[in-house]
């Protein structure tokens, strides 16, 4: 049997781990060259990606998107419809207003300047096309970019033979398969409030990814300030302080989160199990909750 390899880089914003047990180094590097062709393609950060293309032209006409950006815009929409317009990937424009490197708290004014720019009902979505309607809307995959990624990357482990491995981008986190002795993989979920885990849940397939308050976040006089907006409202989620999500997909499982955490400890809990999916939650007291399995 291969041994337990660890192949780490940065991307996406963030740190990657691929823990494979294979011979060489073809599958790790194909796996990480996915993550970085995933990146190259939708990151808003590029001027040539798709979706700076699409963003620029906001205002003027459509943009024609291939087959793979089509399948996400499809899931964008369906993830839109199914949240209650919670899930919005035209939401990005609060970027302007909200400045959590500065831990800077908007004016409500300059809220209310972009919430006229969000809303996936206003896009014009036939496929291939897609167009925003008034200059100054964009579109972000930064939602699910990284779940995607991670279910991409699977899938390209296991062409190169990989049956036992572990995808971790940046905790957002899909099983090849278990270990080789059928064990699952312990996956230690963040402690919000302080550094290690706050619980570790046995994986052997399938897919588990957080969402919380903890990332990117901040305290000023007293209040946390969350980097989940609230489309409706443009400003940080409360209530929850982290649910995690286990799915097939990571895909799946990060959208989840998120809208669990949109949704409050009152109706994010309810709408998950109403899914059918495992959830572990933190709420703003730290007290664990759930239907996931863990130690």
């Amino acid at each position: 049997m291969p041994p337990l390899r660890v192949h780490r880089f940065t991307a996406l914003g963030g740190h990657c781990a691929l823990h494979v047990q294979a011979d060489g180094d073809e599958a790790v590097r194909a796996g990480e060259a996915e993550v970085l062709r995933i990146e190259t393609k939708y990151s808003r950060y590029r001027d040539d990606s798709i979706v700076s293309r699409i963003n620029a032209a906001a205002g003027t006409e459509a943009v024609e998107v291939d087959d793979e950006t089509a399948a996400l815009l499809d899931y964008a929409a369906t993830a839109y419809e199914q949240s209650g317009g919670l899930f919005d990937i035209t939401s990005g424009v609060l970027r302007r207003a909200w400045d959590f490197k500065a831990q800077r708290v908007p004016a409500q004014a300059e809220i209310d300047a972009l919430l006229p720019l969000i809303g996936w009902h206003r896009v014009t979505w036939s496929r291939p096309y897609l167009r925003l309607p008034q200059a100054g809307m964009q579109i972000d995959f930064g939602g699910f970019g990284k779940e995607y990624a991670a279910d991409r990357v699977v899938a390209v482990l296991a062409a190169h033979g990989v049956r036992h491995g572990l995808v971790d981008l940046s905790g957002d986190i899909r099983v090849v398969g278990p270990h080789a002795d059928g064990s699952p993989w312990q996956i230690g979920v963040q402690h919000p409030r302080a550094e290690g885990a706050i619980a570790t849940v046995p994986l052997a397939r399938g897919a588990i990814a957080s969402s919380g308050d903890y990332e990117r976040g901040f305290v000023r006089d007293g209040r946390r300030y969350s980097h989940i907006l609230d489309p409706r409202s443009g400003w940080p989620v409360d209530g929850l302080a982290a649910v995690s999500v286990l799915a097939d997909q990571c895909l799946i499982a990060g959208t989840a989160a998120t809208c669990a955490l949109l949704l409050g400890a009152e109706r994010g809990p309810a709408w998950l199990a109403a899914l059918g999916l495992p959830y572990l939650i933190v709420d703003a007291q730290l007290r664990l909750g759930g239907s996931i399995a863990r130690s």
